[in-house]
């Protein structure tokens, strides 16, 4: 079920009406019989993968609060095997086939590929990792098992993040299971506002953009120059505002019932290093990477050469969760090479800084660095929306093509222009909206955005409401796109 469709329309206000009116001893199963339900809605038979490793997951966490040493260990690893082996099977068993006929195929040695005719589960790599961050927060005694067998499915099934996030850590969400929401009426608008700015990111801005960016890359060879660097940074905005997307929406239906998630973006493209960045984008998956990958490799507590290597451990792995194709491991790697460049480069970058006279203009200073990480980010973005890594290469290799020309006159410009619309109202409209966008992401740099609504006069906040609603409804494109990290 999509966040953006009708059929979600009716299912969030009865399932949370539902939800209040019950009794709180039966709130879970409200909740479990929903999500279920919300899951199924996309192919119903996978329900049954989530059941299997719902059930791995719980035991293997009983066994390890019950047992020690070695025994402790083994349950771990059931658990881990178990939840990569469905990984594995369903995302990356047609790409290992296919990549293991390829290079039998350089050595002249036959070797039919075995793929299987399957379809991914929505949100997999989601749930999986949300899984054995149970397992592995029970196993390093950071959080008590969870013996409610129905409890611990809900904390897997929670319908708001289930299929992309965020990724949740036990800690932060399984309590909240066990204690009672009462409704309120200030916070649920809080979570009706947040649901519906995230709504307005979705279908106003991401869905709008999608459309331009598909007629370029779609057939990237039919473009060149200006038309590839505007369709790459719209796509830049459009990945933003569809994730993002969701994650207001997730986020604000949890909050309408009481529940905190936590924060998965925090305006990532005025990061002023990529390593900020990555602090500020995909906040939940960056920091299971960190804490179950990056610090167990050592982090940065290593030589200087080793550092770099964990960090391009980290995004190599990254980079393939997101997706079984090449195109995202180089999209790792490329980011996994940039924070290997500002190891090595700082000293010298610091000297640069301090000859230009930079450090005399800070505001300068950090307009530039912005500006460079989101043209490098921007980049990256290449070989992540790109069909092929030959696709890729084309669309990297041909920015500056015809470039020249194109910038010369308006004709040019308009000529440019055209492949990604043919109307332009639609490039109008989403110049507005992404205008509102940044104009509300400058305001959350210097005030607390949320908290300042709620203290305008009454016809004010409701005249944001009516207003973001007659956006949504009057410019919004209603084609019922998935999120784009419903595939991962």
């Amino acid at each position: 079920m999509l966040f953006n469709s009708w059929d979600f329309l009716l299912f969030f206000p009865a399932v949370t009406a539902l939800y209040f009116a019950a009794p709180f001893r039966a709130r879970w199963l409200v909740l479990l019989l929903a999500s279920s339900a919300f899951y199924m809605a996309f192919v119903p038979r996978y329900i049954f993968i989530l059941l299997f490793t719902i059930g791995v997951d719980y035991f293997a966490g009983l066994a390890i609060a019950s047992r020690k040493g070695a025994a402790r260990k083994r349950a771990l690893v059931v658990s881990v095997l178990a939840n990569v082996s469905i990984l594995v099977f369903f995302k990356y068993w047609n790409f290992l086939q296919d990549n293991a006929a390829a290079l039998a195929g350089a050595l002249a040695i036959p070797y039919p590929a075995h793929r299987l005719d399957i379809i991914l589960p929505i949100g997999l790599s989601f749930h999986i990792f949300q899984s054995l961050s149970y397992t592995i927060e029970v196993y390093r005694g950071n959080q008590p098992v969870e013996r409610h067998f129905g409890v611990y499915a809900l904390y897997v099934m929670f319908y708001p993040q289930l299929v992309a996030g965020p990724i949740e850590r036990p800690q932060n969400l399984l309590h909240q299971f066990h204690a009672a929401h009462p409704f309120d009426y200030d916070r649920a608008a809080r979570g009706l506002q947040r649901m519906l700015w995230g709504l307005f990111k979705k279908v106003v801005i991401a869905d709008r953009l999608a459309v331009m960016v598909t007629n370029v890359y779609g057939d990237v060879h039919r473009a060149t120059g200006l038309t590839l660097i505007l369709a790459t940074v719209l796509f830049s905005f459009q990945i933003y505002c569809d994730f993002s997307g969701y994650s207001d929406i997730a986020l604000g239906a949890a909050e309408v019932m009481g529940y905190e998630l936590m924060e998965n973006f925090r305006r990532p493209y005025f990061s002023k290093t990529v390593s900020e960045f990555w602090t500020r984008w995909h906040i939940s998956l960056s920091t299971w990477f960190r804490d179950y990958l990056y610090i167990p490799l050592g982090g940065n507590r290593v030589s200087r050469a080793r550092w770099s290597a964990n960090l391009m451990i980290v995004f190599l792995v990254s980079g393939l969760w997101h997706g079984a194709s090449w195109t995202f491991v180089v999209w790792g790697a490329i980011h996994g090479a940039y924070l290997m460049a500002a190891i090595w480069t700082s000293d010298l970058r610091a000297r640069l800084r301090a000859a230009s006279g930079l450090a005399s203009f800070p505001r300068v200073g950090r307009a530039l660095d912005v500006a460079t990480v989101f043209a490098l980010v921007t980049f990256a973005w290449i070989f992540f929306r790109a069909k092929t890594l030959g696709d890729a290469w084309y669309v990297a290799t041909h920015l500056s093509s015809g470039l020249g020309a194109q910038l010369a006159s308006s004709a040019g410009i308009r000529a440019a222009i055209r492949p990604l619309t043919m109307n332009p109202i639609e490039l109008a409209v989403a110049i507005l909206a992404l205008s509102v966008l940044e104009g509300v992401h400058l305001a959350q740099r210097r005030v607390k955005l949320r908290a300042a609504i709620a203290l305008l006069p009454a016809w004010q906040r409701w005249g944001l409401v009516y207003g973001a609603v007659l956006g949504v409804i009057l410019l919004g494109v209603y084609s019922h796109q998935a999120f784009i990290y419903f595939q991962f």
